[in-house]
């Protein structure tokens, strides 16, 4: 499988990086910062240099050629402001949708997050509304293209080790989930085609990674 990863130098992106290599496929990771590219070929992936907030389509695309999915894992990251939540978590998104579909790459994963279905409450940082409202605005655009998507959505991320076990549906109670196991629950999400049309909240839980991806569709 050769999979293209929007926001290839991201901490679940390397380690979603090093699972695909350690099963004989190829990733192709999407960075910003060419200084990057080490790091990812270290995690068994190829750099490509492209930014996601100044490109266009056709470029994009160029780079999908050839790809049986994508997955956007990209995110304007702490320390960003709303604008950038806005031109990467949502724009940056949307623009990848549009080059899997003219570059005829059907799969598309998209990393959202929990809670984002309830508008932001009184009192919330506006920073982090933005992030909310962005990662809606994208999962409800891109749902909307002609593409197999499938919208998993973690809760709070931390870098534990991997459980191997999860709690994975439509709607799961708050909980945290270490970036491995999502990086493990991608992996199996790409494996798992009738999960498309599907958006999934994720935290650890009980279940085998495998049963609890089988389960969604039974």
């Amino acid at each position: 499988m050769r999979v293209v990863i929007a926001g290839g130098h991201g901490k679940i992106a390397k380690l979603l990086e090093r699972e695909l290599a350690g099963r004989g496929d190829t990733a192709l990771g999407l960075i910003r910062n060419p200084d990057h590219a080490a790091a990812l070929r270290a995690a068994g992936a190829e750099p490509v240099v492209c930014d996601l907030e100044h490109t266009d389509v056709d470029t994009l695309a160029a780079h999908l050629a050839g790809a049986d999915a994508v997955v956007f894992a990209a995110g304007a990251g702490p320390g960003s402001g709303a604008a950038r939540k806005d031109t990467v978590d949502r724009g940056a998104a949307v623009l990848l949708a549009d080059a899997a579909v003219q570059a005829g790459v059907r799969r598309y994963l998209l990393v959202s997050s929990m809670g984002v279905d309830a508008a932001p409450a009184d009192g919330t940082d506006d920073v982090w509304a933005a992030y909310l409202r962005a990662k809606k605005a994208a999962e409800d655009d891109v749902a909307a293209r002609d593409l197999d998507v499938t919208v998993l959505r973690p809760g709070r991320l931390t870098d534990d080790e991997p459980a191997g076990r999860i709690t994975l549906a439509r709607h799961v109670e708050p909980g945290a989930i270490s970036r491995a196991d999502v990086a493990r629950v991608l992996l199996a999400l790409l494996y798992a085609p009738a999960t498309a049309g599907h958006t999934l909240e994720l935290v650890g839980g009980d279940s085998p990674i495998a049963e609890a991806v089988a389960a969604v569709t039974a």
